[in-house]
């Protein structure tokens, strides 16, 4: 939970989205010396009708307001007291959580079981894909295609399949050819000017609750997609460990290049990126794919926006300016500063479609069944 108070907290995200006070007031039916009041923290949080046209109009997780808005009462969270009212039976559960003793990660577990059917899916598609020459000239690479199917349908198919139907899709390069019905679309148009980072923020009001976020250039099977769902951690990596033997050969894109990570006993990342070590060293692949709760969201979230003030235009980690970062780049800070990154480890069933190679060879593995058609 973010460890704010709900009045200063409005205020920030009133002024983050560039609104006046008075504006703020008219458009959620309330006097501007209320909304004062509340940014002071001199009056409590507002009624609930109230926190829902806040969470809808400074783009935040409405959970959040919640939480916040039960602390600065004294109280549980008011949308979780108007249900408990209005379903007088859960209260023989809570009491039974409360008389078995659980402790944090046993209710954990139990959030995330209920909260799996829930997730959501973030594609980032923005990218120019210039390794892949030809094949790219006319297309994002994600629609290259494989037996019939283009690579990103292959990964909507498979999320879908695993119950994932709510999906959004960053778009920059040759946006136009990429139009699937159902998909909530994003434009990057700076696409040129940044990196995976800054373009997944493209969709940042997309960015709450459960949800996986991916590159378009990867493709995997549904294994994949269910081990990922099955991580109740806050922010988890898909890491494979079976991968150096995908490097032997590949000339294009050589092992020195690999997004690789190292992990502790307890699968937590320590380094992650295009690591300098011995490669005996190195533990795993980081395949493109990552998994946040809605706890790991508001964490993603801060952060971000903490780092790029500091570091918009100046070096950030191994990035030589923070738009220019990387997703490996972040995470990589993240864990310097003590959040925990669990890896969902793989073994295969995967591929990265980064240059012409690849795309060659994995071409060769689709046709010998690799990926299920």
């Amino acid at each position: 939970m973010i460890k704010k108070n709900f009045g200063s907290y409005i205020r920030e995200l009133r002024i983050k989205n560039a609104l006046g006070q008075r504006e703020l007031a008219i458009k959620i039916g309330v006097a501007a010396s209320y909304l004062n009041d509340i940014e002071k923290e001199k009056r409590s949080a507002p009624k609930q009708n109230v926190i829902k046209k806040l969470s809808k109009l400074l783009k935040v997780n409405i959970s959040t307001l919640n939480d916040l808005a039960g602390i600065s009462k004294g109280n549980v969270a008011p949308d979780i007291r108007e249900y408990i009212e209005n379903n007088p039976k859960i209260v023989s559960l809570i009491r039974s959580i409360k008389e078995n003793n659980l402790d944090d990660n046993q209710i954990k577990k139990i959030e995330n079981s209920l909260n799996k059917n829930n997730c959501k899916a973030l594609v980032i598609a923005a990218g120019l894909g210039s390794r892949l020459k030809k094949h790219t000239e006319n297309l994002p690479k994600c629609m290259l295609d494989f037996g019939g199917k283009t690579l990103l349908q292959r990964q909507l198919d498979f999320y879908k399949e695993n119950g994932i139907n709510d999906i959004s899709l960053i778009r920059g390069y040759k946006k136009e050819k990429i139009n699937y019905k159902g998909i909530k679309y994003f434009e990057n148009d700076d696409y040129k000017n940044n990196n995976i980072l800054n373009s997944i923020f493209y969709a940042e009001k997309e960015i709450n609750g459960n949800i996986i976020i991916s590159y378009s250039d990867i493709l995997f099977d549904t294994s994949v997609v269910q081990r990922t769902l099955n991580s109740d951690h806050d922010i988890s990596v898909v890491v494979d460990i079976d991968w150096r033997g995908y490097y032997v050969g590949r000339k294009d894109h050589p092992i020195s290049e690999a997004e690789n990570v190292i992990f502790n006993s307890n699968n937590e990342v320590e380094k992650i990126g295009k690591i300098n070590t011995g490669i005996e060293e190195v533990h795993g692949e980081f395949i493109g794919m990552i998994k946040l709760s809605d706890r790991g969201t508001e964490i993603f979230k801060e952060h971000f926006h903490r780092l790029k003030k500091i570091y918009w235009n100046k070096p950030f980690q191994r990035a030589k300016i923070f738009q220019k970062a990387y997703l490996t780049d972040f995470i990589q800070e993240l864990v310097d500063i003590g959040v925990k990154v669990h890896c969902v480890i793989i073994e295969g069933g995967w591929k990265e479609i980064d240059t012409v190679e690849d795309y060659k060879k994995a071409l060769v593995a689709f046709n010998k069944k690799f990926i299920k058609s």
